[in-house]
């Protein structure tokens, strides 16, 4: 499936965005370091070796790879909801208006729960690189649950917004390019003749 195809490539991308995930992490969160990549790679090497740049890398696939996956698979079940229980017409009797407002709401619904999957790990990425001496496990523990998901309120704004402009975005190219669309859900066969014999 495409979210299954994204959560392996983001597996293989975070591999080589690890060591700059991590740069950036800490030029973001510790006061008074570095302010460039150039600059704080080079001391990341010298200060902790190759693995300062990897020891984030198990909660980034946690974070990443379930992020993907959710932003697809949720906007992909939250469009067939939507044209179900809530648009009053068929997607084939939709504008094309409606119908990307209809995936924007989809794709701001998708980004609230790629928020929410993400978060705890996202708060331990932060915490490892804002302090280089610890372990997934002590960071987790000095975090703490509600540690975990401080933050989050703001975090499903901005990543919601973001996912809802992403699919806007790529709905309106198709749009305007006169770019095939998949074809609104329908019913199986079978489940029509076994209704309709009902």
């Amino acid at each position: 499936s495409l979210a299954g195809f994204d959560g392996r490539k983001q597996w293989y991308q975070r591999r080589v965005r690890g060591p700059m995930e991590s740069v950036k992490v800490r030029i973001q969160t510790t006061p008074g370091w570095e302010t460039s990549l150039r600059a704080g790679a080079p001391r990341i090497m010298r200060e902790e070796g190759i693995n300062g740049f990897y020891k984030g890398l198990s909660p980034l696939w946690a974070r990443q790879i379930p992020y993907t996956m959710m932003k697809f698979a949720c906007f992909e079940k939250t469009v067939e909801f939507l044209y179900k229980y809530v648009v009053p017409k068929p997607r084939s009797d939709c504008s094309k208006g409606e119908q990307l407002i209809v995936t924007f709401i989809a794709g701001y619904i998708a980004g609230v729960f790629c928020a929410i999957v993400s978060h705890p790990a996202d708060s331990i990425v932060s915490k490892l690189n804002a302090n280089p001496g610890g372990g997934v496990v002590s960071a987790a523990k000095e975090l703490g649950f509600a540690g975990m998901w401080k933050g989050l309120g703001p975090r499903i704004i901005m990543i919601g917004t973001l996912t809802a402009l992403q699919w806007f975005i790529y709905d309106s190219v198709k749009v305007a390019f006169r770019l095939p669309r998949p074809p609104p859900p329908e019913m199986p066969e079978s489940l029509k003749r076994k209704l309709a014999a009902q």
